[in-house]
């Protein structure tokens, strides 16, 4: 007679959480269908995506991406706890609550302890954020630990996995770099398709640099081509401490400006555009001016600066509009960046990428 299969027992201490009064049934999760005929395609109704964090994480996996110590733990650790919560994610955009799964595998119950405590601030820490340390590698049962929990808690909203490079696992022999990067995140993007949900993997960039941030993922294209979104988290000048970079299948190609307020361990989305906070004090001014004022020249701007002369005007807006930050016409009249004559919008809102509301 042979022996019954293991089943892995990590996660498995973790009480579901309850989505109901007593006796309430756990929904039926209906099998993916994989294969259409083109009319049939054309009359499906499909939800819309769901979003972790509406305009940064949407369902599937996002490779969150960023250089040793930049904070991407503190980032993602946040983002888990304010989802748990519901409420607003990085201090700015609303969440809808629900439970997530923060793999911490690098990190031990007191340290987490300590920087739940900093980010909560006298908060109660909610039931919805399960933590676990230790987990195996996605092909060596760690899949199945997390679809079990994931089965635990129908409602789930994300899985974190930090740091990805330890759920990885080895790769096939003889595969390319390529197609082992690509399969690793396989793993990964077969959970949070049949689930629809969240899978939010932290990774390293490379040591150089580069003005393409996707390429800047450290391994091959493997990685980016296989997820459904990439996030790149760069430190920055200016007034922001860090630029989240974003792009994906699902969310439009985006940059938001990040303030890390060490006290509190957070980071905090700032207002408006990504390049108000990462250029120094003058060009903000000028810029903050030209986008309710476009078509202005040197001499106006500097009307509405009485801080700033002229000459330091005229020669700040030289070196933007050669550094692409704004753009001239033949006239010596200038506009920010992609506006040739057009008002821009002056929401003090952050710009969040589209998302369904």
């Amino acid at each position: 007679m042979s022996a019954a299969p293991l089943i892995p027992n990590h996660l498995s201490s973790v009480p579901p959480t309850p989505v109901g009064g007593k006796g309430d049934a756990q929904p039926v999760r209906e099998r993916t269908r994989t294969a259409w005929t083109a009319d049939e395609l054309m009359a499906a109704d499909f939800p819309e995506p769901k979003w972790a964090v509406p305009g940064v994480i949407s369902e599937g996996v996002n490779l969150l991406a960023g250089p040793p110590k930049v904070g991407k733990s503190w980032l993602s650790l946040g983002l888990g706890l304010s989802v748990a919560a519901g409420g607003k994610a990085m201090d700015t955009v609303p969440v809808e609550g629900g439970p997530v799964l923060y793999l911490a595998l690098e990190d031990t119950p007191r340290r987490l302890q300590s920087r739940m405590g900093k980010i909560l601030g006298g908060q109660p820490a909610p039931s919805g954020l399960t933590l676990a340390t230790t987990c195996p590698p996605l092909p060596q049962d760690g899949n199945e630990a997390i679809c079990q929990w994931l089965e635990r808690h129908p409602v789930a909203r994300m899985v974190v996995i930090d740091v990805f490079a330890k759920m990885r696992g080895n790769s096939a022999p003889g595969a390319s770099a390529y197609d082992a990067d690509y399969a690793a995140v396989g793993h990964a993007k077969r959970i949070a398709d049949h689930y629809g949900i969240a899978v939010v993997l932290v990774h390293h960039v490379r040591k150089a640099g580069s003005d393409d941030f996707l390429t800047e993922v450290s391994g091959t294209n493997g990685l980016a081509g296989a997820a459904d979104a990439t996030l790149v988290l760069k430190r920055s000048r200016g007034q922001a401490d860090g630029v989240l970079h974003v792009t994906g299948r699902d969310v439009d190609e985006a940059e938001y400006a990040l303030q890390f307020h060490a006290a509190a361990g957070a980071w905090q989305m700032l207002e408006g555009p990504a390049t108000d906070h990462t250029i120094g004090d003058t060009r903000a001014a000028i810029l903050r001016h030209l986008r309710t004022n476009p078509g202005a020249k040197p001499k106006d701007i500097a009307a509405a600066l009485p801080e700033v002369s002229e000459d330091t005007v005229r020669r700040n807006c030289s070196r933007m509009a050669t550094d692409g930050q704004l753009s001239k016409d033949s006239s010596g009249r200038y506009y920010p960046p992609g506006n040739t004559g057009q008002p821009q919008d002056t929401s003090e809102v952050p710009q969040l990428s589209d998302y369904p509301t």
